[in-house]
């Protein structure tokens, strides 16, 4: 029998963490009083899935910042920098765009928040038993409006680099290693190449320690997924369904039909086998809900089976790590819609236009971390006049259906950022992909 390759692994973790955690909660609504298996159940697999998700953690930042520097130094000598960066910003905003348009459209079309009147009381005492313990510190946080926005600029020029490290801002460290990378490319030869030499070494070192833990990904995926699913079950979208649904639509649009084309018209490739070369950075996606705890499993499969060059993918999968959020733009503009048609808030095209807008902006300062989403909610609720009690209304009843949604949106941030290389290394010239896209 042949030995299974990583993403079959990664499956068959996530087919038995379904089996194994709705077991466990279809157990828990069945006793009064909790077995003491399931307890120990979820405290394992808690233990073992944080164990997991901060060993990829750990690697995120000296990754990002060893890949933008070695990518950035081999092109900034030459036009390819200023062509390759103009590339990726007009694709990330293309394709930005495209997905919140696909989210407004469908929540217009479906209407999730028209809800009959005994549906929207259950939906409001469900909420109410919710515990949300930061959502006053959140709120207070929205009502700085538009400053949060100016403080997506802000980030981007860290006062203190090593501070920017420590917090997991990604946007300070991605723009210290642009600059760093243009002038080490730029410096006298002798000088230049002890310095790519020390920093091509770092990221080889550090892509050896993220495929050492990638190794462990089936039991942690399994030790992420469980819990969620035992603790919450699917309950949830009996009540929330109409959303839901709208959501997956939309991300489903989005993934199936728009990026493919945008492939066959950009790149000339074929969605299939793109797909299935990414299949092992998707699953890694949705189990950890966290495009930058994925970041490393996204650059191995863009580099390795899609056969992107280094000098594409280290550039621009850092970079959309946090300044392409496909799944989390169209999830923002979905959001707000539905919970204006839930309270009854009249929302005319100009607004919703703005919303796109919004949702557009705070996706760019979004961290790459579960349920991050939900703090850029507060600030276009806020924006779009919301008081505070729709606003913590509103976001007490999206957080009941969060986290599954958040793995879902979470596929679609990488599965864009990595349709986005293959298009640029396209129109770089590059040749020969996806032949290594089964060799794993």
């Amino acid at each position: 029998m042949n030995k299974l390759s990583f993403h079959h692994k990664v499956l068959i973790s996530l087919c038995l963490a379904f089996g194994v955690g709705l077991w466990a909660n279809f157990s828990l609504d069945e006793s009064t009083q909790p077995p003491v298996w399931i307890g120990w159940l979820i405290q394992t697999c808690e233990f073992i899935g944080k164990l997991f998700l901060n060993g990829l953690k750990m690697v995120v930042i000296p990754l990002v910042l060893t890949s933008v520097i070695c990518g950035v130094s081999q092109i900034s000598g030459d036009r390819d920098f200023g062509r390759l960066g103009i590339k990726t910003l007009l694709i990330y905003s293309l394709t930005g765009l495209l997905a919140v348009t696909t989210g407004l459209l469908c929540v217009n079309l479906l209407q999730p928040g028209l809800v009959d009147p005994e549906i929207k009381e259950a939906i409001l005492a469900n909420q109410q038993s919710t515990s949300l313990p930061s959502l006053d510190r959140a709120i207070e946080t929205a009502n700085n409006g538009w400053s949060n926005l100016a403080q997506i600029l802000h980030r981007m020029v860290p006062p203190n680099l090593f501070s920017a490290a420590v917090e997991g801002q990604l946007l300070g460290l991605i723009c210290f290693g642009l600059l760093f990378g243009f002038f080490l490319g730029r410096i006298k030869p002798e000088l230049r190449n002890g310095q790519l030499n020390f920093w091509q070494g770092f990221q080889e070192i550090i892509l050896k320690i993220t495929n050492f833990i990638l190794g462990f990904a089936p039991v942690g995926i399994f030790g992420l997924v469980t819990p969620t699913l035992a603790k919450s079950g699917l309950d949830a979208f009996w009540l929330m369904g109409g959303f839901a649904l709208t959501v997956f639509l939309a991300l489903g649009i989005h993934g199936l039909l728009v990026l493919p084309i945008l492939l066959k018209l950009l790149g000339r490739i074929r969605f299939l086998d793109h797909y299935r070369a990414m299949t092992p950075a998707l699953l890694t996606a949705f189990s950890t809900a966290s495009s930058s705890a994925t970041l490393p499993v996204t650059m191995e499969c863009t580099n390795k089976r899609v056969g992107v060059s280094s000098k594409i993918s280290s550039f621009t999968l850092p970079l959309g790590a946090t300044l392409n959020m496909d799944g989390t733009a169209l999830f923002e503009c979905i959001v707000v819609i539905f919970l204006a048609q839930f309270f009854g808030i009249e929302m005319g095209w100009v607004t919703q236009f703005s919303v796109v807008l919004l949702a557009l902006l705070t996706s760019v300062g979004v961290a790459g971390i579960p349920s991050a989403s939900l703090v850029a909610i507060l600030v276009i609720l806020q924006a779009v006049g919301f008081d505070d009690h729709a606003i913590a209304t509103g976001v007490g009843m999206i957080y009941v259906v969060d986290r599954i949604l958040d793995m879902s949106r979470t596929m679609i941030n990488v599965l864009g950022d990595s349709c986005a290389a293959a298009i640029i290394g396209k129109s770089e010239g590059e040749s020969g992909y996806y032949n290594k896209a089964h060799s794993s």
